[in-house]
Parts: structure tokens; C-alpha cells; sequence
């Protein structure tokens, strides 16, 4: 397996982690605020992004996006891991997963100024009973002449209070297709739409995760994505694709621990000497690194495969891999790196405590590490290790 990249890969790779690295300063703030910088920055951060081609990077050219490859994605995703406090967010991904069925009207209301960063989408899917078992919700859909009525109360709405619209799934309650998933664009103020609470969580971003009511939402038949029953298929889309990322993310994060917790190693003495001088911390260091390489050839090759036009059921295997052992490689190693910073590892202000917190979710959310284990081991027994593993 070749780590070798394109001339053109790296360059992206630089202009991703200068942009990050220029925003990992502005970190401890931040968390001393809830997440939030001020309108001035954050614009700032926003404009360069822009400039850098950062802005929808997962979009085709086809749709106004920047056209880059699986693997140019997952390189930037990857440098964006670097930073704490969902900062890296700034660099969006749209639904790009949205590309064969958009219609006109739908690319010039929402898709057209999602990808050219002057609006943002959130996505309801999860529901208080139906987690990564997607196919449990209980929100419904009914036809009414030219429009859907949408009911239902949804949990984890992803950025919900950066939104202009919303991804809302459901299932149709009567019709040819009773039963079936449906997706529709909804307006975030249309009527019957309301936010019922919005939960504290252990990390502290700008971007919320709310849990949201939809009561007797009227919405035009025009706003149905693809057709009635191909609401599943998008999230099981979106769900590769985003279970790519966080493997990648989770991978920038590791080596930033690694290199802030050895350089810390470095300096700090303990009995006459630099504890990176004594086993017990460089065997941290030395497992830690060596299980980053492995998530990283891990996650690499799977992009890779992607844009070589993998089986889909391959990909959808290789990416939950991915997910598993790089969310849970990252959360391994910032177990470390808080232990070889000692008491400052436990303070807000040290990357080390925020990654502590902030990568405990990568085990949970787009499927929660048992999840992806069920399909792994599934399309084990249905292909065998060879389309899965080479």
C-alpha cells in the first residue's frame, strides 16, 4: 500500500493545514466561550476558507463545487481534525450525495448558496428511539394534494442554529409507498417547526445539537428529494461519506496529540530528567504513533478505492473499518496524551482535555463503533475477506 501523494494532493494538504494551523490560536478562547468567536472572526475565517477553495469541498463541479477526489477530501478533512472546538467546520461539505436527483428549483433555493457558503443545512434523522437503527423513526410524511404534512420530533440536529433549511427524513404513513423513507428539504421557519430544547454536550462548539418538533409541517411536493421511498438510500450515502471523514479527522487529531504531547515530554522533568527520556512515556508516544500509521494507510487506501469505483457495498464496509478503528485509535491516544501531560491535562486550556472530550462522540455518532462492527462482520459473511480487504 503506497502513501505516496500527487503533487497536487500535497499542495492541498498545505493549504489546508496553514489555514488550520492559523486558526489553532484562536482554540482557548473558544472554549472559554462556548464555543463561539466573535461575528468578526469567525467571518474572517469563513472569507478565507472561501479564497482557499475550503468552502464545499465535497461538491462536483457539476453543482458549482470544487471537484475534488475522495482522497483530496480526505486530506483536508484530515488537517481539519487538527484543531479543537469544531473550528475545522469551517471548512463545509455540502450534500453532495444530492447530485443525480436535484431539481431545478431545488439547486437555485438551496443546493446553488449551500455551495457557495452563504447558507448551511442541518439534518433530522435521529429520533429518541431510533439512533443508528435509522429505519426505527417514527416521524411521518402524508400526501395532501400538492404537498406533504410532516410530524415528528427529532434529537442531535447537527448545527441546527447555523441552519437555513433541514434535511428532514420520514416515513410516508399512507399511500403506494406507506412505510417507505422519505427526505425533504424544510425551510427552518416554516410554520410547525420549532426547536424544543437545546442540550448541553461535553464538547464545546458553535455548533449546536438541537432537538427539534415538526407539527403539521406543510411543505410543497417540489421539496421531496428524488422520489417517495429513496430517502434511505441518501442517508446510507451521506452516512459513507461522513464515516470516511471522521476517520480522517480522527487521524489529524492524533497526530497533533502526539506532537504536543512529545514535545511536552520534552521538556518537562521529573527526578533529574526529561520524562521523554523514561519507557513508560515513550511507549505512549511509540503505540500512539504506530496506530495513527495504521488509521491513516487504513483510511487512505479506502479513499483511494473510492475513487477507483469500489463496489458500493465494498465502500460501505471499508468506510465503517475506517470509522471504527480510527475513532477509536484517536480516543486511545488522547487517553495518553493526557496522561503524559499529567494535571495540565485535565485543564480546559490543554488540547489534550478538549480532544479528551470532543473524540469520545466519533464512537457514537454516524453509527456507534457495535454498529459498525454488525456491518463489517455482515458483509463479511455475505463476500468474504477478499472484496473487502484485498
Amino acid at each position: 500500500m503506497s502513501m505516496s501523494l500527487s503533487p497536487r494532493e500535497l499542495q492541498l494538504q498545505r493549504t489546508a493545514r496553514d489555514f488550520v494551523d492559523k486558526m489553532i490560536p484562536w482554540e482557548v478562547e473558544a472554549e472559554m466561550n462556548r464555543g463561539d468567536l466573535s461575528t468578526e472572526v469567525s467571518a474572517a475565517h469563513h472569507r478565507r476558507a472561501a479564497e482557499l477553495g475550503l468552502i464545499s469541498i465535497n461538491m462536483p463541479e457539476s453543482m458549482g463545487g470544487p471537484g475534488y477526489t475522495t482522497m483530496e477530501q480526505t486530506l483536508i478533512q484530515e488537517q481539519t481534525g487538527r484543531i479543537t472546538n469544531g473550528l475545522g467546520w469551517v471548512v463545509s461539505t455540502g450534500p453532495s450525495w444530492i447530485e443525480k436527483v436535484v431539481t431545478d428549483h431545488q439547486m437555485e433555493q438551496w443546493i446553488g448558496p449551500t455551495v457557495s457558503g452563504d447558507i448551511h443545512e442541518c439534518y433530522a434523522i435521529t429520533e429518541a428511539g431510533a439512533g443508528s437503527d435509522v429505519d426505527g423513526i417514527l416521524a411521518t410524511a402524508q400526501r395532501d394534494g400538492d404537498r406533504y404534512v410532516l410530524n415528528g420530533e427529532k434529537w442531535y440536529v447537527t448545527s441546527a442554529n447555523l441552519a437555513s433549511y433541514v434535511f428532514f427524513q420520514a416515513k410516508l404513513s399512507d399511500g403506494p409507498n406507506a412505510g417507505r423513507h422519505v427526505l425533504f428539504f424544510v425551510d427552518m421557519d416554516t410554520p410547525g417547526v420549532e426547536c424544543v430544547r437545546v442540550p448541553e454536550y461535553s464538547h464545546t462548539y458553535g455548533h449546536h445539537h438541537w432537538e427539534m418538533r415538526f407539527t403539521d409541517v406543510r411543505v410543497p411536493a417540489a421539496n421531496l428529494v428524488g422520489t417517495e421511498g429513496d430517502g434511505m438510500s441518501f442517508s446510507h450515502a451521506w452516512f459513507r461519506y461522513e464515516r470516511l471523514m471522521i476517520a480522517a479527522r480522527c487521524c489529524g487529531a492524533a497526530e497533533r496529540l502526539i506532537t504536543e504531547a512529545g514535545a511536552f515530554a520534552e521538556e518537562r522533568e521529573a527526578y533529574g530528567s526529561k520524562i521523554a527520556d523514561y519507557q513508560a512515556i515513550q511507549f505512549m508516544l511509540a503505540d500512539s504513533l504506530t496506530e495513527l500509521w495504521a488509521a491513516r494507510l487504513m483510511t487512505y487506501d479506502t479513499a483511494r478505492s473510492i475513487d477507483a469505483g469500489a463496489d458500493v457495498k465494498a465502500q460501505h464496509a471499508r468506510c465503517s473499518m475506517a470509522k471504527l478503528y480510527a475513532s477509536e485509535m484517536a480516543n486511545r491516544v488522547a487517553d495518553r496524551a493526557v496522561q503524559i501531560f499529567g494535571g495540565r491535562g485535565f485543564m480546559r486550556e490543554n488540547v489534550a482535555e478538549r480532544f479528551y472530550r470532543e473524540l469520545r462522540v466519533d464512537r457514537i455518532w454516524e453509527g456507534t463503533s457495535e454498529i459498525q462492527r454488525i456491518i463489517i462482520a455482515d458483509q463479511l459473511r455475505k463476500r468474504g475477506p477478499g472484496p473487502l480487504v484485498g
